[in-house]
């Protein structure tokens, strides 16, 4: 790798402001705002809207939907293929 042209990776928490949830990993993200965590250190913060924890395909609140409807509904209004 050349030298000077990439951006410095290092610990970086990452904060889910809907679901309270922050946990720490390695970036190359960087942020002005700090936060104390749980080892006694201090790393800056990202705030995200959404993580793996308030997530609804992850949280199973996902919605599903009624495609066999859909079809039913295309069909009564446009007909079957092949019924002419």
């Amino acid at each position: 790798m050349k030298p000077g042209i990439h951006p410095s990776y290092g610990p970086v928490v990452f904060r889910d402001r809907a679901a309270d949830y922050a946990f720490l990993t390695r970036s190359t993200m960087t942020s002005d705002k700090t936060i104390d965590w749980e080892d006694g250190n201090t790393y800056p913060v990202v705030d995200v809207e959404i993580s793996n924890v308030s997530h609804p395909f992850y949280t199973g609140t996902a919605r599903v939907l009624d495609t066999a409807g859909r079809v039913e509904r295309f069909e009564r209004r446009y007909g079957t293929r092949g019924a002419r």
